[in-house]
């Protein structure tokens, strides 16, 4: 979000920028934003909405992570109790199981047919098969099952495992046991956002490659400045994430950009019965419908490196990611590596994401900071959004009030 005087085609005189009005302008192309244009639209089908992206929708995290659509926040259960209370863990929890709710009802299986149903979940690569957090330590394992007693003791649905339980279902080994969270899914990042989009051709105009360097007031109205057009509009709404520093200075001490990496290796035949998390949810990895597998984490080996916005990937991380194959998944030994990326995400300040308006300025609303768990909590954060827009109530745990 730089954009120079020379790259920008009023100033530097290369062009005549384009104007455009609109009621609403969405700033960024991934589930956040996508979500947020596709509840506004179904508040109310007359307005004009715009959705903005600097590349193509998807370039960002959404269409750079492992596809886990998964419950809760960052932490395990236990730790979510103790920073929040059991009360309000049990109500962040269920957010994030409306999310998924959300998404089935409305996207994925919304005007299908039973007969066709299954066809549409085989587009999305979608899967309804939990996920599961593993502990390679005994001090884990015990913390694990801290949480599973409090989950169920919330009527929350989990299983235990134990180390032949994780080697027999996971085909993984290092591990001397896990919790299973019956209620989680995967999907295909950018098919999911495809979708949404297809919902939406009708009611909401895309302009990819608009990177937007500027938000200007000028009168009642909002300018949104793009290197090639300015957009007139009622109200914007960022939905950047972890650009959204790059935009307004109120996101500098509440939303940070953080890197995460990922590898992706070639095919081989299913084994593996979901998608898991280890080591306190810091790494992850899980076997695609088609057979890949997909890992990412291990961003504590670099925080100093892991921050900011370049988009690349290092030897130290990358290396460890393919060590952890290695050392806990034998079925994979020299399959090899054919996708290796890198991805900014926005971490907030207290591992839960903010929706609202700007202080400042109410013309100006924003939902973003899902601390790694976009899929699972950006849906539900664009009915909440629309819900604030309105004058509805939205949940303390997720207004950016609280801060």
């Amino acid at each position: 979000m730089s954009v120079s005087l020379w790259m920008d085609s009023q100033k530097g005189q290369l062009g005549h920028r384009q104007e455009h009005s609109f009621d609403v302008v969405i700033i960024g192309g991934g589930i956040a934003g996508l979500s947020a244009a596709y509840w506004l639209a179904k508040e109310d089908s007359e307005l004009r909405i715009a959705l903005v992206e600097k590349y193509r929708l998807g370039d960002g995290a959404t269409g750079r992570n492992a596809g886990f659509i998964t419950c809760g926040s960052v932490e395990h259960f236990n730790r979510l109790c103790e920073s929040f209370g059991k009360e309000k863990a049990l109500e962040i929890w269920k957010f994030s199981e409306e999310n998924l709710r959300l998404l089935k009802e409305e996207i994925i299986e919304s005007k299908f047919v039973s007969k066709d149903q299954k066809d549409q979940k085989e587009k999305l690569l979608f899967e309804e098969k939990g996920s599961f957090s593993l502990a390679s330590t005994k001090e884990e394992l015990t913390e694990l099952k801290k949480s599973a007693a409090l989950m169920k003791e919330l009527g929350i649905a989990v299983e235990v495992l134990n180390e032949d339980g994780v080697k027999k279902r996971l085909g993984a080994e290092g591990f001397c046991g896990g919790i299973k969270y019956m209620g989680d899914a995967s999907i295909h990042p950018l098919a999911l956002i495809n979708e949404i989009k297809e919902r939406l051709n009708d009611r909401v105009e895309f302009f990819e490659n608009h990177e937007v360097f500027d938000i200007e007031s000028h009168g009642e109205q909002k300018r949104v400045m793009t290197r090639g057009a300015r957009f007139n509009c009622n109200m914007v709404v960022m939905a950047t994430n972890g650009y959204s520093p790059l935009l307004h200075e109120f996101f500098k001490d509440k939303i940070f950009p953080t890197r995460g990496q990922i590898l992706a290796t070639e095919a081989v035949p299913r084994f593996m019965e979901g998608p898991c998390y280890a080591n306190f949810v810091l790494d992850y990895f899980r076997q695609l419908p088609s057979g890949e597998m997909v890992i990412g984490g291990f961003r504590q080996l670099q925080k100093d490196v892991e921050v900011g916005y370049s988009d690349e990937t290092t030897d130290v991380i990358q290396k460890a990611l393919e060590d952890f194959l290695a050392k806990h998944i034998p079925k994979l030994k020299d399959v090899k590596i054919s996708h290796r990326w890198s991805g900014i995400m926005g971490f907030s300040a207290d591992g839960q994401p903010l929706v609202g308006a700007l202080p400042t300025d109410n013309q100006i609303y924003f939902l973003g900071g899902f601390t790694a768990h976009g899929l699972g909590l950006a849906f539900h954060c664009g009915k909440v959004l629309a819900d604030s827009v309105f004058g509805r109530p939205i949940p303390d745990f997720i207004s950016a009030k609280r801060f």
